[in-house]
């Protein structure tokens, strides 16, 4: 099985972070090939940037993902998963739905917590597009700052988990989500000194992405997601050009039409 790990962030140290962090859940069987982009920003931290990643995340799906049995969006916000979903005919996770739907399954409430303030409205959002805001307990950060987000979640560690503790305490939150490529790693590091579940991102974006791989769903051809038709296009990237405009065959099973299937 080979999985592809998308890093919509240009920081390949961030990719070697999550490629390890990774390694920790993929099954004996299971290749992971990881690739992070060429152009953007080393981090994306809002909304705006994630809109730019998330046109740079169909790109690079559309140039890596022949061969690819699914694909992992990994950065937390899940810039372009909607729209790959739609575009592309394999199953693709990403790390914030995958976080919250997992926290779902091991408690009532969850709390995602997070290292700025600029990254909550971004946030707020995914949990929004999860249509899970009333099982939200709060997005929580920190009040202290931190030197750099390549050492954010050491910098941080004690304060996340004293504010882990009073979000159970006072906000009732049954699992909790370290939300943020940054803190890839950190929920395995500290578990032992929290009281509630805890929730790595990526791992569990990594692991959703086998189980779907393995359960092996047809691509849909009818309904919101479904591939949408061909398109004449200008100045896009030649793999996502060829892949809009149908000059790439599809890897799915092609689809009756009503008039076949009626005869």
């Amino acid at each position: 099985m080979k999985i592809l790990l998308i890093n919509p962030n240009t920081s390949a140290n961030m990719t070697e972070r999550m490629v390890r962090a990774a390694a920790d859940v993929l099954a004996p069987d299971v290749e992971l090939v990881a690739i992070t982009a060429t152009r953007g920003m080393p981090y994306i931290a809002s909304r705006a940037e994630a809109v730019i990643a998330g046109a740079i995340t169909l790109e690079m799906l559309a140039e890596h993902h022949p061969g690819a049995d699914a694909a992992v969006i990994a950065a937390f916000g899940d810039p372009g998963l909607i729209a790959a979903r739609e575009l592309f005919e394999l199953p693709i996770t990403a790390m914030a739905e995958s976080a919250i739907l997992t926290a779902c399954m091991l408690g009532k409430r969850f709390a995602i917590l997070t290292f700025s303030r600029t990254l909550v409205a971004w946030y707020e959002d995914a949990v929004a597009l999860c249509g899970l805001e009333a099982r939200c307990a709060g997005i929580r950060v920190p009040d202290v700052s931190f030197q750099s987000v390549t050492t954010v979640q050491h910098e941080l560690e004690n304060e996340l988990i004293a504010l882990a503790e009073r979000t159970v305490k006072y906000d009732g939150a049954d699992v909790i989500i370290l939300a943020g490529a940054p803190l890839t790693g950190l929920a395995g590091r500290i578990a032992d000194r929290v009281s509630v579940p805890l929730i790595d991102p990526l791992a569990a974006a990594v692991s959703q992405a086998q189980t779907l791989a393995r359960l092996k769903p047809r691509a849909a051809h009818a309904g919101r997601f479904a591939r949408p038709g061909p398109k004449p296009t200008e100045g896009l990237t030649p793999a996502l050009g060829d892949w809009i405009e149908h000059r790439v065959a599809s890897d799915a099973p092609v689809a009756l039409s009503i008039e076949v299937s009626a005869r």
